[in-house]
C-alpha cells in the first residue's frame, strides 16, 4: 500500500510514532507540508492513503484522488477546515483526525506566549544578546481575567491552568458543557461572547475556523466591543483574525499585544503585514509540536489509518 506523508511535525520529530508507521510495511513517500492544491493534483491519484497536515484536500484533490488509488485520510492533528469534508463524504473517503491529544502542549504554548510578552523575555533576550544591559519593566499575570473563547478541550485545559496561576476565567462557547463548568466552578461562563471582550484583559481563541468565525476578530469589535485593551492570543486559525484590525487597534491603544501561532497563510510570506509588527509576537504554528504530543497526535493518526483499513 503506497502512502503519502506530509506532516512536518510527524516527520521531524522522533517517537514511538515513526517505528508504528514502519512496522506497517506500507510503501511511503513524503513531502514537506502544508501541500497547496496545485502541487497535490498531479499526485495524489497514486497513493492509497495520506497522512496529511493542513494540506489543501479540496473536491478537486479528492475527486482526482478517488479516480486513482485514493481511499483514505488520516489527518495528523485536530483542525480539518482544509479538508473538504463534504466532497470526502459525497465521494466515499473516511477521513480522521486526532481530537484530544494535543490540549496540555497548546495552553502551554498559551502561557508561554503570554509570560514572554508580560515579562518582555523576547525584547531583553534580544539586548542581552547584543551584549547590552537593557532592564524593562514587565507585568504579572495573577489577578488578570482571561476570556476564553471556545470551551473545548484546549479551552478547559487553558482554563484549569489559568485559574491556578490566579487569573479570573471568563469562558463562552456555543455549546455548555454543564458537567466540567460544575465541577471546574470557578469558570465564570458567558452566554454573550460580547461579554469576554468587554471584560477580559486577555482573549484567547479556541475555535475553529468556519464560515461564521472568519474574520471574527475585525473592526466593528476591535474599536466598539473592546473595553480593557486587551492582550489577543489565537493559537487555533489565522482566518480568525483581520491582520489590519489588529495592527490598527494596536496603533490605536485599543489592543495591547497579539500574540499568534498561526498565520492566514503558512508559512509565512515575505509581505505579511503582521510581521516585525510592534507588540506582536509569531510563533510558526508549533503550538502542538512537543515530543509528547506529536508521538500521541502521531501514532493516533497510524493507528486511525489501521483502524479504516479493518473495516
Amino acid at each position: 500500500m503506497k502512502v503519502l506523508l506530509t506532516s512536518t511535525s510527524f516527520y521531524d520529530t522522533p517517537g514511538a510514532h515513526h517505528e508504528l508507521l514502519k512496522q506497517q510495511g506500507y510503501d511511503i513517500d513524503v513531502l514537506r507540508g502544508p501541500i497547496p492544491e496545485a502541487e497535490l493534483l498531479p499526485i495524489i491519484q497514486n497513493y492509497d492513503a495520506v497522512i496529511c497536515g493542513d494540506d489543501e484536500y479540496t473536491k478537486k484533490v479528492i475527486k482526482k484522488g478517488a479516480k486513482g488509488k485514493l481511499k483514505y485520510i488520516s489527518k495528523y492533528g485536530v483542525g480539518l477546515d482544509k479538508i473538504d469534508l463534504q466532497a470526502a463524504n459525497e465521494i466515499g473517503i473516511p477521513v480522521t483526525n486526532c481530537p484530544g491529544v494535543n490540549q496540555t502542549s497548546v495552553a502551554e504554548h498559551v502561557l508561554a506566549l503570554l509570560f514572554t510578552f508580560e515579562k518582555n523575555v523576547h525584547l531583553q533576550h534580544i539586548e542581552t544578546s547584543k551584549g547590552n544591559w537593557k532592564r524593562m519593566t514587565g507585568n504579572e499575570i495573577q489577578g488578570k481575567t482571561i476570556g476564553i473563547i471556545g470551551l473545548g478541550a484546549i479551552g478547559k485545559e487553558l482554563s484549569k491552568k489559568s485559574h491556578a496561576l490566579g487569573m479570573k476565567v471568563l469562558a463562552f462557547d456555543v455549546y455548555k458543557d454543564s458537567t466540567f463548568l460544575k465541577k471546574n466552578n470557578f469558570i465564570d461562563f458567558v452566554e454573550n461572547i460580547d461579554d469576554i471582550y468587554e471584560n477580559s484583559d486577555i482573549i484567547s481563541l479556541h475555535i475553529p475556523h468556519t464560515s461564521s468565525s472568519e474574520k471574527m476578530i475585525n473592526n466593528s469589535v476591535v474599536f466598539k466591543k473592546l473595553k480593557k485593551t486587551p492582550i489577543i492570543i489565537n493559537t487555533s486559525r489565522g482566518m480568525l483574525i483581520d491582520p489590519q484590525a489588529i495592527i490598527d487597534g494596536l496603533k490605536s491603544n485599543k489592543i495591547r499585544g497579539y500574540l499568534a501561532d498561526v498565520l492566514i497563510t503558512e508559512p509565512m510570506e515575505s509581505d505579511n503585514i503582521l510581521k516585525g509588527v510592534d507588540n506582536v509576537i509569531i510563533t510558526p504554528h508549533v503550538g502542538s509540536r512537543t515530543y509528547q504530543s506529536v508521538e500521541r497526535q502521531g501514532s493516533m493518526a497510524v493507528n486511525n489509518l489501521i483502524n479504516l483499513l479493518k473495516n
